[in-house]
């Protein structure tokens, strides 16, 4: 009997000014063709809104989150230049999706995943059957730091109450000190070295094989990758360009990408999306 697959999306944590953006609707309308889950969860606070948004809407089970989530204090971005930074970028709700993405993987177990993933192959059922998996991720070193593997948490698979789900949520509102991901995918890998048999870790090129560096994006981005076999789904790094005013990253931004631009651009975003527009 091949297990559930249920997927889950959180979105909409703040206040909704613009209407759902053509990228978030190909990352569940793709996941929804090419895993066909279960079920797609939506959890959200201020519901999206647009043409986009009534096209999906119909194929999602819509959860309400709470107001506020246990652990997550924002009053401790004031104590860095990293964390006074994030939270002058309007950055803080990814934060506050990174405690929930464990709370709902805990409660309900399945697949998480971020609203900028786009979805590529159908990933295997061995996968939804594991405790725990994540992937690696290759991400860019500190200058003056020794590099180290992290684990990403915009793709995670768990069974509910996952032992080490509930070992990183223990841990992680100590660990919270207002850095990127200090908390999160650095955490995960200290974790992993402490309890390495509670989980699996599936290859970085599965789901990162563009990273977050200015070769990545400009791949995926402005450029057209052809040698993609081992991509089950893309993590787009929205954060890195979204804004216009965003340009140490990517030229690209969110502003001029459309339904035009999906359909005639040729890079491997593109390329790989328009499928899901019909």
């Amino acid at each position: 009997m091949n297990p559930r697959r249920d997927f889950h999306f959180v979105f909409g944590l703040r206040e909704q000014s613009e209407p759902l953006h053509i990228l978030h609707y190909l990352c569940l309308a793709s996941c929804r063709a090419v895993n066909r889950p279960d079920t797609i969860h939506f959890h959200y606070r201020h519901e999206p809104f647009g043409p986009w948004w009534d096209a999906i809407k119909p194929h999602l089970r819509l959860v309400r989150v709470p107001d506020s989530v246990s652990g997550f204090e924002p009053g401790r971005y004031a104590q860095s230049a990293e964390g006074r930074l994030i939270e002058r970028l309007g950055l803080s709700y990814a934060h506050e999706a990174d405690f929930l993405r464990l709370d709902i993987l805990n409660e309900c177990g399945g697949v998480y995943a971020d609203m900028d993933t786009l979805f590529v192959r159908a990933y295997p059922d061995a996968w939804f059957a594991e405790d725990f998996a994540i992937g690696d991720e290759n991400a860019p070193g500190a200058a003056g730091q020794v590099m180290r593997p992290t684990l990403c948490n915009a793709v995670m698979f768990a069974q509910p109450k996952s032992r080490f789900v509930q070992a990183w949520r223990e841990r992680m509102t100590a660990a919270f000190d207002g850095s990127w991901s200090g908390h999160s995918c650095h955490e995960a890998a200290r974790l992993w070295r402490v309890m390495p048999d509670a989980l699996r870790v599936l290859p970085r090129e599965y789901f990162y094989r563009y990273g977050s560096t200015i070769a990545g994006l400009r791949t995926l981005l402005e450029e057209s990758d052809r040698d993609r076999a081992d991509v089950y789904s893309m993590h787009l790094w929205a954060h890195l360009w979204w804004s216009q005013t965003r340009t140490d990253f990517s030229a690209v931004h969110a502003g001029e990408i459309d339904e035009t631009w999906i359909r005639t651009r040729d890079c491997t975003l593109a390329n790989l999306a328009r499928a899901f527009l019909d």
